[in-house]
């Protein structure tokens, strides 16, 4: 056992081999008794010999430090949060393999129970995805450890999808709201951006005048921003679809050619919004006041140019290799938005049948 005095706290020496087959060794200083760096210890043995009686905080070490590296930088932050906070506080402690389906119904309760900061209850939308987090851990464990069965899965989820209606602007709407924000040409522009591409807001915030060729009227769309921990971060688009060039109108090369032009020593690679999601939240706030509009979310400048491109006649298709959608994405969420064509094909088979009839009873 590596476990040695250290002053007035002990310490670990702990030796491993690693998956390359090279002999390690690592060392934990601070622990205040003698059974507490023990028990680290263990920890650590049983991590490296796969062993589900290791606890659910050791376990979730492991999860996190495979998962991490498959999903963005913020994607993670979102889900190790809710993990930190929601999950971890009831289930760290305990065995992986001793955590049975009644444990995760009274977890459920608790978080139920309680209440979120400010006061009132966890949206079922939110508290669908605490229990997403928890499942996720278990199904790792049954894949990759040979855990028997997820308890998460085997108690059922809690909460629900809530059903949030679509708000968007209509071209009046939008028009309006536009010109009152022409007081602050650097808001003003990055609205233009946002209602006549249907770009995404950190694909928005990303944007450089690399990205633009003005002589062929085309916008390249290759990245995100996002502000993370206080830094800028700029990653890959949200998904392989969102990768695109698209068109753009030639109004909106002007405007973004004036745009480029009023800022001083600019140059190809600079970010042309340089500022986050909380200023734009607050230019809305004013501009709706303003202009008289109803308040819609950022993201639903998004919806308002997809409802725009569907009522001007353009096809789920075309419309989602603009938007960087899934085709089957933009006939789900926006079907409601599509004419319809019941009557039509109503219609087209009556004439069928009377073609038919009329050519049997001529033979």
């Amino acid at each position: 056992m590596a476990v040695y005095k250290d002053g007035d706290k002990w310490r670990v020496i702990y030796r491993f081999t690693n998956y390359k087959g090279e002999h390690k060794q690592t060392t934990k200083r601070g622990f205040a008794t003698k059974r507490e760096a023990v028990a680290w210890e263990r920890q650590q043995i049983l991590k490296d010999e796969c062993k589900l009686d290791m606890t659910f905080a050791s376990f979730f070490e492991l999860y996190e430090e495979d998962r991490k590296k498959r999903v963005k930088q913020n994607t993670w932050e979102s889900k190790g949060h809710v993990i930190r906070t929601k999950i971890l506080p009831y289930f760290g402690d305990r065995k992986m393999d001793e955590i049975k389906p009644t444990d995760v119904l009274a977890w459920q309760n608790e978080i139920m129970a309680g209440e979120r900061q400010g006061g009132g209850e966890y949206s079922p939308t939110y508290l669908k995805t605490i229990h997403a987090q928890l499942s996720a851990i278990f199904n790792y464990a049954v894949r990759y450890y040979g855990l028997r069965a997820n308890p998460a899965q085997l108690a059922g989820s809690m909460g629900s999808e809530e059903y949030k209606e679509m708000l968007f602007w209509t071209k009046e709407e939008y028009l309006k709201f536009a010109d009152v924000m022409m007081d602050k040409p650097l808001s003003y522009y990055a609205f233009e951006v946002l209602y006549w591409t249907g770009v995404r807001v950190g694909e928005l915030l990303a944007l450089t005048p690399k990205d633009f060729d003005f002589e062929k009227q085309t916008l390249v769309i290759n990245k995100s921003y996002q502000r993370i921990k206080g830094k800028d971060v700029i990653t890959t688009p949200k998904t392989k679809k969102s990768n695109r060039i698209i068109k753009i109108p030639k109004f909106l090369c002007e405007e973004m050619q004036e745009y480029m032009d009023m800022i001083y020593e600019l140059n190809e690679n600079d970010r042309l919004f340089p500022f986050t999601k909380h200023y734009l939240h607050h230019e809305m706030d004013r501009g709706s006041k303003l202009a008289g509009v109803k308040r819609i979310r950022i993201h639903d400048l998004r919806h308002s140019a997809i409802s725009l491109l569907i009522e001007m006649g353009f096809s789920a298709l075309a419309i989602a290799e603009r938007v960087g959608h899934e085709t089957i994405d933009i006939t789900y969420r926006y079907a409601h938005l599509f004419p319809t064509k019941q009557t039509e094909m109503a219609n087209r088979l009556d004439d069928e049948r009377r073609d038919g009839e009329d050519e049997w009873k001529r033979t």
